[in-house]
């Protein structure tokens, strides 16, 4: 059985930064790739990067590019997210999740499957 845990979230300033980290358990090596995605009050969830687990090939949201950057630990089957620069509208639930298809940032939306439970990052003054 897949699970994925996430941690790392937290309260911080507009400019600061966070890194979140998603563990993988029981993990199945047919999935493709691991992707962050968030939720903001009211808002829809949200691609936020994804990341290969053969090649390493990243992608990222228009919204976060320059400022967050994904990588991956297989040794530790650990993916992080490291977010710079935060602003307030990055505040959201951030959620790790298995990619079926990492092949582009089209098939990594189009392709998650298992999610983990989550984790609260709030940027606020």
């Amino acid at each position: 059985q897949v699970q994925l845990v996430e941690s790392g979230g937290g309260l911080v300033q507009p400019g600061g930064s966070l890194r979140l980290s998603c563990a993988a358990s029981g993990f199945a090596l047919g999935y493709s790739a691991l992707g962050w995605f968030r939720q903001a009050p009211g808002k829809g969830r949200e691609g936020v990067s994804c990341i290969s687990l053969s090649d390493g090939d990243t992608y990222y949201a228009d919204s976060v590019k320059g400022r967050f950057t994904v990588s991956r630990d297989n040794a530790k089957n650990t993916v992080h997210l490291q977010m710079n620069s935060l602003k307030p509208e990055d505040t959201a639930v951030y959620y790790c999740a298995t990619v079926r298809d990492g092949r582009s940032w089209r098939a990594c939306l189009a392709s998650r499957d298992i999610w983990g439970q989550g984790t609260q990052v709030t940027v606020s003054s």
